[in-house]
């Protein structure tokens, strides 16, 4: 009897693969990355330490540590023929336009000469894990109009990020907070752009073919923007008083409101409480809790009227904006931070590879004879 070949739209449900690297549990709506608690990481841990964790399996010790942030540091250097080119589009294209395109250029210019070993693309994938940053930074500096800021290599990784962007050193707990989102942000199971990476390498191809792709998918607004989308609904309500009204009325036309539910989250987002309080705490120091104040009546809003939850986008949108950083560059740092993610799927892909190649159902026409062109 033949095996009866499970169907769903989106591939909802359907297991499309195995993986070591983070475990979302819909029971309890917690999220895992190698077996550690997501808050216990975002808390307690940096960047560094995690997108090590992601690609090497275990936390670094303080020597690794150590090692891989002097690789990170050293990668902090950006191409001077990627920067000759990009230089040409300033100004002309959306950062995420310039994030694709400047990987896949990086990847003509300095790919791989055929070699796959794990320490090969563990070195290539600290190197993008390094660059991203710059090309974001730059992309947001050409959108300001304002020179590129080389990069400190005395400043840690999220430290580094915020001081190219913005040409400002940044505050302790505005590095702190800042670095919490890259961690929130680095890594989701098979999301539609990490499944893309994994599909692109499973067919041999590259590394930064894969992470292409992986960028490609990220851009659509189905996946990522919901941070860009829920800064831009705030700043068009205005003022905190009007939210819930605005929101009620918008409810009432059946508009999505952007940041709240999830694909894969039933109850909650959890990442999303870490985001607030860092938020909260930032929006206190700054003195400015406009969009702060906002976003929790829109939250209490959403939860009353729908029972639906904040996910990680909404408050990262408030957390972005008290670090002045432009709207355009929300999902771009998105994609910089998930590139250690990415990474480590495209290498545990390579280590036990099969071609991904699922099935169709066919809705077509039946059978059917051809007619020739002159008889049609």
């Amino acid at each position: 009897m033949p095996l009866e070949k499970v169907k769903s739209g989106g591939l909802a449900g359907v297991i499309a693969g195995r993986t070591s690297i983070s475990d979302l549990d819909p029971e309890v709506d917690r999220l895992y990355y190698r077996g550690y608690d997501i808050h216990d990481l975002a808390g307690q841990a940096i960047f560094e330490e995690t997108a090590y964790l992601l690609l090497k399996g275990e936390l670094p010790g303080r020597r690794e540590l150590e090692s891989f942030s002097k690789v990170l540091v050293k990668g902090r250097r950006m191409p001077l023929d990627l920067a000759r080119i990009m230089s040409a589009v300033k100004g002309r294209v959306h950062p995420m336009d310039f994030f694709r395109s400047s990987l896949s250029l990086l990847g003509a210019l300095e790919g791989p000469e055929g070699d796959s070993s794990p320490e090969k693309l563990f070195l290539e994938s600290a190197s993008l894990i390094a660059l991203a940053p710059l090309i974001v930074a730059l992309a947001g500096r050409q959108l300001r109009g304002g020179k590129p800021v080389p990069p400190k290599t005395t400043l840690s990784h999220a430290a580094n990020f915020l001081w190219m962007m913005t040409g400002n050193l940044p505050a302790p707990l505005e590095t702190r907070a800042f670095d919490a989102t890259l961690i929130l942000y680095a890594e989701h199971g098979f999301n539609a752009s990490t499944f893309a990476a994994r599909v692109t390498a499973s067919t041999l191809s590259d590394l930064y073919a894969a992470v292409t792709s992986a960028v490609g998918t990220l851009k659509g607004p189905l996946h990522g923007g919901a941070n860009e989308k829920a800064m831009e609904m705030m700043l068009q309500i205005g003022k905190p008083e009007k939210a819930k009204a605005w929101v009620l009325e918008a409810l009432g036309q059946k508009k999505k409101i952007m940041g709240f539910g999830h694909r894969v989250y039933r109850k909650k987002d959890s990442r999303h409480e870490v985001v607030k309080r860092w938020a909260g705490e930032l929006a206190r120091l700054k003195k400015n809790t406009k969009w702060f104040d906002m976003a929790q009546i829109i939250e209490d809003t959403m939860r009353t009227e729908k029972g639906l939850f904040p996910n990680l986008d909404f408050y990262a949108s408030v957390l972005y904006d008290l670090l002045e950083i432009p709207i355009p560059l929300y999902t771009p740092i998105f994609a910089a931070s998930r590139m250690s993610g990415w990474c480590a799927h495209v290498m545990e892909q390579l280590a036990d590879n099969r071609l991904i190649r699922p099935d169709a159902e066919y809705i077509g026409p039946p059978p059917r004879a051809f007619v020739p062109l002159l008889r049609r």
